[in-house]
């Protein structure tokens, strides 16, 4: 039995962020991987039966468990998301639960070319933020 720990938790930082009924941005959170129950128990909400691309909603609002300064995320939380920002999460949720957090989609500013990058994580994922991503030239 090997000595390492199970990482459950990334930390991510929106390029936008959620915005409160008070005008506050809420961009620094928490993900956690999801379990079995995160994936099937949304299927018997009715919003999701109703509409399958609300099964994204739900599910991200179990696993992302913190945001900014907010008592709970939620699927309010979540629909109000700018689309940006909930596609960077749905990437987030593929990257730790299924691909393996250590891989970044990247693009080549210069040639437009798709690719994946390794990166060792430390407990953090790469920001949504592209100007936080720094360069990818060597």
């Amino acid at each position: 039995m090997s000595g390492s720990t199970l990482q459950t938790e990334f930390e991510f930082t929106l390029s936008k962020g959620y915005v409160d009924d008070e005008g506050s941005v809420h961009r620094d959170g928490v993900m956690r991987l999801a379990t079995a129950a995160d994936e099937i128990k949304p299927l018997r909400d009715p919003r999701v039966q109703s509409n399958a691309s609300y099964l994204t909603v739900i599910l991200l609002s179990r696993v992302v468990t913190q945001l900014g300064t907010l008592d709970s995320v939620n699927p309010h939380v979540i629909e109000n998301l700018y689309v940006s920002d909930l596609a960077y999460l749905q990437d987030l949720y593929e990257r730790v639960n299924e691909r393996g957090a250590d891989v970044i989609d990247a693009v080549c500013p210069d040639c437009g070319e798709q690719f994946e990058v390794e990166h060792e994580l430390d407990g953090e994922v790469a920001s949504g933020n592209p100007e936080e991503m720094g360069s990818l030239e060597e």
